[in-house]
């Protein structure tokens, strides 16, 4: 199958789901519930992208100067620092492993 027709494919698919989000009833998003469920989604999201940007590399793993950044980043946050210091100590971690040939 041709590509675009794989890429019109999928922005019908995404404007489906949105489309759906918009005709779910009001009162079904304020159940307690469903607000623990979508943070939880969330969160799960976010740290597989997470754990995908840092360790994967085409079809196989790649531990280079990722997971040191991801991980200074990980102690910055423990530390409780603010949001702007924690991308710039990852960003240096990330360059200074990098200089010194970690990938």
């Amino acid at each position: 199958m041709n590509l675009w027709i794989w890429v019109i494919v999928s922005c019908a698919a995404a404007y489906g789901i949105k489309l759906l989000g918009y005709l779910v009833p009001r009162r079904w998003m304020k159940n307690e519930r469903m607000t623990r469920i979508a943070g939880t989604v969330t969160i799960g999201l976010l740290a597989s992208l997470t754990v995908v940007n840092a360790l994967g590399n085409g079809q196989s793993l790649a531990f280079d100067a990722r997971i040191g950044s991801l991980v200074a980043a990980a102690v910055a946050l423990l530390l409780r620092a603010p949001f702007l210091v924690v991308v710039i100590v990852g960003a240096a971690v990330a360059a200074g492993l990098r200089l010194l040939g970690w990938g």
